[in-house]
């Protein structure tokens, strides 16, 4: 019986040592992903005004389908994009990140329209400027993902015991 307590209280001790060692890690990944959103949020934000700048002029020539679609993209981005960038630096304050779902959708549609715009006015400016960003963006796409895979392993070798949960 007193071997049975004994394993229970260790078991304890371990389960809370894990819940530590997740918090941790937890938090610091979140403030890291707090601060790559406010890059991206206010990037997209100046490239649409720059890329939508040209359209504002009177007198333009009609737009073609690529541009419409540009100024249509920015359009709805821009104010997305600024909420969001507020809402993350109250994130910021708070050092936590939201659980909304409204904001988690707003989040990967004004991405996304943001993503859209910038294709849609380099396609503009010239067909193979849009495929060339679209091919640029998948290989950037990559060379991030590798990146940040071997950062995190080395990061594991040079600290032991900061990247594993405690041993059990």
């Amino acid at each position: 019986m007193d071997e049975n307590i004994r394993d229970e209280a260790w078991w304890k001790r371990q389960s809370a040592a894990h819940g530590e060692w997740w918090k941790k890690r937890a938090a610091g990944q979140q403030e890291e992903s707090l601060r790559q959103n406010n890059m991206m949020y206010g990037g997209l934000i100046g490239i649409g005004v720059v890329l939508v700048q040209p359209f504002l002029t009177p007198g333009t020539a009609p737009l073609d389908l690529s541009a419409q679609i540009c100024v249509v993209a920015f359009a709805l981005a821009i104010p997305l994009l600024s909420a969001l960038l507020l809402l993350n630096r109250h994130e910021t304050y708070r050092r936590r990140a939201t659980s909304s779902a409204v904001v988690m959708v707003a989040q990967q549609g004004a991405l996304a329209l943001g993503f859209v715009g910038v294709v849609a006015g380099f396609w503009h400016i010239m067909t193979i400027a849009g495929i060339a960003i679209l091919v640029g963006a998948a290989v950037g796409l990559g060379v991030h993902g590798a990146g940040y895979v071997r950062v995190e392993e080395e990061d594991a070798q040079a600290t032991p015991g900061a990247e594993q949960p405690p041993e059990m």
